[in-house]
């Protein structure tokens, strides 16, 4: 109790400390109340903020705010075009991976079978007959969750035909008309949020370092991953190079669950062999290459939260948000961390001998 009115009186006595607080609350109210209905809104936000950050390294190299922006956004609109072409091949390939089930699955029978006789110590044939019946469980049970997603297949075509229209307007004049309305939004706000904007500013600078690298580290894993693939004749090589491309948005768990699809289809593939062996390790040195090299390169200056920290961010913010809570963990850590350090703390006295 002393603690908590300890902080009461904090925050009464505080008016910034106490617009911070208010800020935090309604806003993350407010986004979890509406995240369903104006998710075309957010998605464009989120994109035009990567956006912006490219656009201000563009203008730091002299180049004006309206050219950096058309330079920007072409770019952007040749990457949507692209997608458009690629969503055919990546849905295909992953049409054949899911009718590949069966075959993954008797092959990895096949494997577990001859485990008692190789290891008789490790594992009876009890057991294993245990764990394959509660898989097979697993596997139907995901096959029902999946069954209604399949039918709304239609509705989301429409939806995603919609969203590739409204969400670039948006992002356009997002983008273009910037400063006026964060002008028009700060008229909303009284007196007392300076903190409240010292806070963003530390949020804005740490996230500007992290995206741009994050956005770069992205295509570069992605490129290399695809043509590593492509030279050992891996199967399905441009649909794993997105899902590994896609898994560095998540830190250190990310990593470790694109190696599942990664090791599945090299298995399906060549069985347990040195092929599969070296398409598991080409991956696993790509990732080592990735996070000895290229972070240490890329965000030299960026977030500096412990990976402790990060992980349990990516667990709390997705326990709660799903998806979503994991893609963004690292922004929301970055926000609270940035409200830790604004927060006043009570030092203790020390006493003089």
């Amino acid at each position: 109790m002393d603690l908590l009115r300890d902080w009461y009186n904090i925050i009464a006595r505080n008016n910034q400390l106490a617009m911070l607080l208010v800020l935090l609350v309604t806003g993350t109210a407010f986004v979890a109340l509406t995240a369903e209905m104006l998710a075309p809104f957010y998605g464009a936000l989120t994109i035009a903020y990567v956006m912006d950050v490219a656009m201000r390294g563009l203008q730091r190299r002299n180049m004006s705010r309206n050219a950096s922006l058309a330079v920007i956004y072409g770019l952007f609109v040749a990457a949507i075009l692209a997608l458009v072409g690629l969503v055919p091949v990546l849905g295909r390939q992953l049409a054949q991976l899911v009718s590949q089930f069966p075959q993954f699955i008797a092959k990895f029978q096949d494997i577990v079978h001859h485990l008692p006789d190789r290891y008789p110590t490790l594992v009876t044939a009890e057991q294993l007959d245990d764990g394959l019946d509660e898989l097979r469980s697993e596997m139907l049970g995901m096959g029902q969750h999946l069954a209604p997603y399949l039918r709304g297949t239609v509705i989301g075509l429409v939806t995603t035909l919609v969203y590739l229209i409204i969400v670039p307007v948006m992002i356009f004049f997002l983008l273009k008309d910037k400063e006026r309305i964060i002008a028009w939004l700060a008229s909303f706000l009284p007196e007392h949020h300076e903190l409240a904007g010292s806070v963003w500013r530390d949020v804005n600078r740490q996230l500007q370092s992290f995206v741009g690298g994050k956005v770069v580290q992205m295509v570069i894993v992605g490129i290399v991953t695809y043509i590593v693939f492509a030279l050992i004749h891996l199967n399905y090589a441009p649909l794993l190079a997105v899902i590994v491309a896609v898994a560095v948005m998540i830190p250190y768990i990310g990593a470790a669950a694109a190696t599942v699809p990664v090791a599945g289809v090299a298995l399906l593939q060549w069985g347990v062999s040195f092929d599969a062996a070296l398409a598991v390790g080409s991956y696993l040195v790509i990732h080592a290459l990735d996070g000895n090299v290229l972070v240490p390169l890329l965000f030299s200056e960026a977030v500096a939260i412990h990976p402790v920290a990060i992980i349990v961010a990516i667990l709390f913010f997705g326990g709660i948000w799903g998806v979503w809570g994991v893609f963004f963990a690292i922004p929301l850590a970055v926000l609270v961390k940035a409200v830790m350090t604004a927060w006043p703390v009570k030092r203790p006295m020390t006493q003089h001998v």
